[in-house]
């Protein structure tokens, strides 16, 4: 028997320096030159194995070495996991590699610290995790943990490749009990697995060896859909001790709605309350609009995850009695004031974010991450967005528009879509008056009148302090840059008061250089054109016109004026006009930009690249003023 003992000390003692040994023999120096190219880290081995043991239980283990070559991968010396009731960290283990191979450091859970998600109001699950230090680069990471999991409604993704990574080796592997189905989606790779039959689970199983960095370009989809990757879905699942099914959009929306019924209920005082808010007001669409200001002005929004999981709102009494809310929270709050006037609304799931593509009707999948509310009325449907104390009634923003919403209805879940984006909804209009004195200082009145996107930031900014309002001015509006200004607003319109002891960008002697317009049109730089492989997204499609007047002062007359400039696209138009009002002695310039539709094609990015270059280049341009007694008589 102890013969035994020493024989398994042996074993384990040699396996351990095993593990080392081949842990050890990862550098870079046995990479190739290929996988190191445009890489900040490469990724030696990497194992993920998920086992399904039935719907509420599973668990995902998780090995993986890799080297971080330079500062441009220090993300990934963070450790971190998200955990709740449904998904803990069982055990995990950091090990640190100099670039010589040799072991420098090692980190167990119990080194980990941890930290409360949300903001406090509701206990939300926490995170848990830990930052590697290093003072040089190359350093190699070998990293194991597991995860176990309570429920199956969200399956963990075969994400194949990210950001400035090249894998040598990497597999994923599901296990499956044969009386669950899953179904599987490749996004952005042609990769299939190798199916293995069992008397009691199928394995599926995927694997890629040398893969070289997926360049990332700027203003692409979101990452989540854009880099290769393997999306799960189990058909029968259970969340938080619920079980559904997911077969598709309508068995989902089943359990949604089974999780949600008799929450969109409020107390009968309450009902009441809101009856009497809108019992003088005859059209429905007036009712709907009084009720969601009123939630506007008296609810806020509170970013953490109410609710089973993520998935089940508060009940609107909850919400209406503490006023404040979640997403889903806040919009069954909506929901059930609605109804309580005798309007039927349904809640709406959707995946968020300017540049995330809309979720494909054929692949019925939990990849929401918002909820915003439909109100379906004649001819039409009304969209809430329940979140935004700003935003205007019947208007989304560029994150919930052209998407495809799950609506959660007495039937089941219909997949809709929501509004397609227009650029007429989304409008900034300026008109500015520059009175400019002999010595070329100058006092401005500048009134903005914006919607849709445009419209939320100058709110946002109208609240906020100076020198965040003066950001605001020059960095996000482009406002040339004022030694004092004061900013205030009604309800259509921001009104601005600029003062500036030099309002020309230049003079040469008697004659002053000043730009066409005080605020720009546009002043951002689009990214390079040249290979572009992924279509390019705008926040939104939008209309930009601002007329400018400068009033000269006594004694001077304008020498030069720029031509008029007309610019077009497949995507988009720019006009500019200027002229001289003699009587006035003043100088009208009226601009217009447009752009019709936020997401360019990669084929046409090019044009609209120039387009825009040529617009920046139009405000570049200078018209020149000159003292009287010189300037050019008959101008």
């Amino acid at each position: 028997m102890k013969m035994k003992k020493n024989i398994f000390a042996i074993v384990i003692l040699f396996a351990a320096k095993l593990s080392f040994a081949q842990t050890g023999s990862y550098t870079l120096a046995s990479v190739p030159e290929a996988l190191k190219a445009k890489a900040a880290i490469v990724v030696h081995l990497e194992d993920y194995l998920y086992e399904m043991e039935a719907v509420d239980k599973a668990k995902l283990s998780v090995h993986k070495i890799f080297t971080i070559i330079n500062k441009e991968g220090e993300d990934a010396l963070t450790f971190i996991q998200p955990q709740n009731k449904n998904m803990q960290l069982d055990d995990a283990e950091i090990k640190v590699y100099d670039a010589n191979g040799k072991r420098i450091a090692r980190y167990t859970k119990k080194d980990m610290s941890s930290q409360a998600t949300g903001e406090g109001l509701i206990e939300d699950g926490f995170l848990t995790g830990y930052r590697v230090s290093t003072l040089s680069y190359p350093v190699t990471i070998e990293l194991d943990y597991k995860l176990k999991y309570k429920g199956t409604l969200s399956l963990p993704s075969y994400r194949i490749a990210g950001p400035k990574q090249s894998k040598v080796s990497s597999s994923f592997t599901a296990r499956v009990p044969n009386d669950i189905k899953i179904r599987f989606k490749a996004m952005n790779t042609d990769l299939k697995p190798e199916i293995t039959d069992n008397p009691k689970y199928r394995e599926y199983k995927w694997s890629v060896k040398d893969l070289a960095p997926v360049e990332y370009e700027e203003g692409a989809v979101s990452a989540s859909s854009l880099y290769p990757g393997i999306r799960l879905v189990a058909e029968q699942f259970s969340h938080y001790g619920y079980k559904g099914e997911f077969s598709s959009w309508k068995t989902y929306g089943d359990w949604l709605n089974s999780l949600n019924k008799g929450l969109d209920e409020l107390p009968a005082d309450r009902q009441l309350f809101y009856q009497n808010l809108v019992k003088d007001i005859p059209a429905e669409r007036d009712k709907i609009k009084k009720l969601y200001q009123y939630m506007q002005q008296n609810f806020r929004y509170v970013s953490i995850q109410l609710g089973i999981g993520g998935v089940r709102p508060f009940p609107a009494s909850f919400t209406d009695a503490k006023k404040y809310g979640d997403c889903k929270g806040l919009s069954t709050f909506m929901q059930a004031a609605l109804k309580s006037v005798g309007i039927k609304s349904y809640m709406a799931f959707i995946n968020s974010q300017y540049n995330e593509e809309p979720v494909d009707p054929e692949f019925p999948i939990d990849i929401f991450d918002h909820a915003i509310l439909c109100v379906p009325v004649q001819n039409d449907s009304i969209w809430l967005e329940c979140t935004s104390n700003t935003a205007s009634f019947g208007v989304l923003g560029s994150s919930t528009e052209n998407r495809n919403a799950l609506l959660i209805t007495e039937n089941g879940g219909v997949l809709v879509p929501t509004p397609k984006s227009r650029s007429n909804a989304n409008q900034f209009n300026s008109r500015t008056l520059v009175s400019i004195q002999s010595d070329f200082s100058a006092s401005a009145e500048t009134a903005l009148r914006t919607t849709g996107g445009f419209r939320e930031p100058v709110l946002y900014f109208t609240k906020e302090k100076r020198d965040r309002q003066k950001q605001a001015l020059v960095y996000y509006w482009g406002f040339k840059q004022p030694d004092d200004f004061i900013w205030s607003n009604d309800d259509e319109t921001a009104h601005l008061k600029l003062t500036y002891t030099k309002v020309h960008e230049f003079n040469s002697g008697d004659k002053y250089f000043l730009s066409p317009r005080l605020n720009k049109l546009w002043n951002e730089r689009l990214p390079k054109a040249e290979n572009r492989k992924h279509d390019y997204y705008f926040e939104e499609p939008f209309e930009k016109r601002d007329t400018t007047i400068y009033k000269l002062p006594e004694g001077t007359k304008p020498e030069a004026l720029p031509k008029d400039k007309e610019l077009k696209c497949d995507y988009g138009n720019f006009s500019s006009k200027c002229s001289y009002n003699e009587s006035e002695n003043a100088i009208y310039v009226i601009s217009m930009l447009v752009l019709t539709q936020y997401k360019i094609p990669a084929s046409g990015y090019a044009a609209v690249k120039k387009f825009f270059d040529d617009v920046t280049a139009d405000d570049a341009q200078k018209f020149v003023v000159k003292k009287e007694e010189t300037a050019k008589k008959g101008f």
